[in-house]
């Protein structure tokens, strides 16, 4: 069954605005600011940003359609960041008084002064230095959604996931069922010396469930939901967005299929890859290998560096010539949208591949002006008041061709070959170059036409290579809105949750793996 042209994410007009929540607002926001950025310009800082955030983030798990956990965690607190002689300062705080915020933007300019030391030590006579930006004064930003989650009883979320596992349940050939939510909701303020303010809202969401079936031997499989995590409110899980009725009717037959299945021969296959799974394939090959930090060496320790490196741009072939690839912090319902990041940089889109060729780098302040870039193009983030924001992706996208072909019609092409659907497991090196990809479900392509699934298919490939393959992209029709909550960078670790649009895409020649025979199974 072919999945891409379904669910479609619904055109709905853009949501009512929403405000934000005047519980946040009442917290001494301005004042704290005005304290700890008249403290930093006293003591000589040539740049200073405050930054107050409350993050609320909660749970809810469910194992046979029975509570089997739930968490709810609000992180409150506000952080200095400065520039002082030329170095990084930074420190965080909890105690909302003047005085104490004061005191934390002297400790972030005393920090400042140590790493100056230890910079000098080293011998080395690099400065810090910001890309301007036009100064935002008064800006507020809320995420489009409809219905805040938190407004929903928690009786009311746990009842629908059960309901939903129930239906799962009931079919045959179903053993167990495994149910998530995880919200979210972040409230930013920023204010910065050159009079940039900002107060920000955002709201996050990600339900799954997972069917497991166990066979009369002891052989058991699974599978997931392809709903993919959305900046959405609790609509998203009433209708708005997503068909949910449809998956979990259909779940059962298709895991049932699944366990009967062959397992695939290993050789070399044209794909056709759904949005569901070449989401994750962008998010590894590209959305981290565009990271400028990454590109210049400066990320290293946490996933590696990137083989895209700074002098490539306008000549490294990425991928074939239909491969337009774009980082954007404006795609409505993407988890990566933002008004303004936390370097009060107004949310852009931008290239980062055209026409198959690198053209463009996720920026923060920092690294836009260490390579020349006029301005960065918003990509600073922190996930608490406690870090310190560093580069993060954006929502980094594939486009889909202008009446391109349907999900069908890529199959049609095909002769020998398989269609992939959902994401799985993955592995990628620490440049960002060789990789493996797993997959939910996988469909064997004979003479145009899919002939059933098949199992254990892991498709490899050299990150140039592969996106040199892409032959043929789909329309528009096609094209999904995919994503995560959980991408994972820097020391200590952030994270923080991004969406990867896609339409599905045909691939010649790749190599495909049989996962059980190299992970010696029998």
């Amino acid at each position: 069954m072919i999945h891409s042209d379904d669910h479609r994410e619904d055109p709905v007009p853009h949501s009512t605005p929403r405000s934000i929540d005047d519980s946040f607002l009442a917290l001494p926001l301005r004042p704290l600011a005005d304290a700890a950025l008249a403290r930093a310009r006293a003591l000589g800082a040539e740049h200073a940003d405050f930054r107050f955030e409350r993050v609320r983030s909660a749970s809810w798990k469910l194992r046979d359609a029975r509570p089997a956990g739930t968490s709810d965690a609000t992180d409150v607190g506000y952080a200095v960041r400065v520039v002082h002689g030329g170095s990084w300062g930074f420190a965080a705080g909890v105690e909302l008084t003047m005085d104490a915020a004061a005191r934390v933007a002297g400790q972030a300019v005393a920090m400042a002064k140590l790493s100056a030391k230890v910079i000098a030590a080293a011998g080395s006579d690099e400065r810090v230095e910001l890309a301007a930006e036009p100064v935002h004064e008064e800006r507020t930003w809320v995420s489009s959604y409809e219905v805040n989650p938190f407004d929903v009883p928690d009786a009311e979320k746990t009842a629908l996931l059960a309901e939903w596992s129930g239906r799962l349940l009931a079919a045959p050939g179903v053993a167990h069922t495994d149910a998530t939510l995880m919200t979210a909701q972040e409230n930013k303020f920023y204010a910065d010396t050159a009079g940039t303010t900002t107060t920000q809202q955002r709201i996050r969401l990600h339900p799954q469930l997972t069917a497991v079936a166990v066979d009369g031997t002891g052989g058991f499989d699974s599978m997931r939901t392809l709903a993919p995590p959305a900046g959405r409110g609790w609509e998203y899980l009433t209708g708005t967005g997503w068909d949910w009725d449809a998956e979990l009717a259909e779940m059962p037959a298709l895991l049932a299929e699944k366990m009967r299945a062959p397992s695939v021969r290993a050789g070399t296959y044209d794909l056709v890859i759904d949005p569901s799974n070449l989401w994750l394939t962008i998010h590894e090959s590209i959305g981290h290998a565009t990271e400028l930090d990454r590109a210049l060496g400066y990320e290293a320790a946490y996933a590696g560096t990137s083989f895209a490196t700074f002098d490539q741009l306008g000549t490294l072939r990425y991928g074939s010539k239909i491969m337009n690839v774009t980082g954007d912090r404006t795609t409505e319902h993407g988890l990566a949208t933002v008004g303004y990041d936390d370097e009060g940089v107004a949310a852009q889109s931008w290239d980062l591949v055209k026409d198959g060729v690198l053209t463009g780098y996720q920026l923060d302040r920092r690294t836009a002006a260490l390579t020349g870039f006029e301005r960065s193009n918003g990509c600073a983030y922190a996930d608490s008041s406690s870090h310190v924001p560093v580069q993060r992706m954006a929502n980094v996208s594939l486009r889909p061709a202008p009446n391109g072909p349907s999900t069908e019609e890529l199959i049609s092409g095909v002769d020998d070959g398989i269609y992939v659907v959902g994401d799985r497991s993955w592995s990628i090196d620490m440049q960002r170059y060789n990789f493996q990809f797993t997959q939910q479900r996988a469909y064997a392509i004979r003479n145009g036409r899919l002939a059933g699934q098949l199992r254990d298919v892991a498709y490899q490939g050299i990150t140039p290579e592969f996106w040199g393959s892409m032959e043929r992209i789909g329309g528009p029709q096609t094209y999904v809105l995919g994503g995560a909550f959980n991408c994972g960078k820097a020391q200590p670790g952030q994270v923080a949750a991004v969406s990867h649009g896609c339409p599905s895409a045909l691939f010649r020649g790749v190599n495909v793996l049989n996962a059980s025979d190299e992970a010696g199974g029998a």
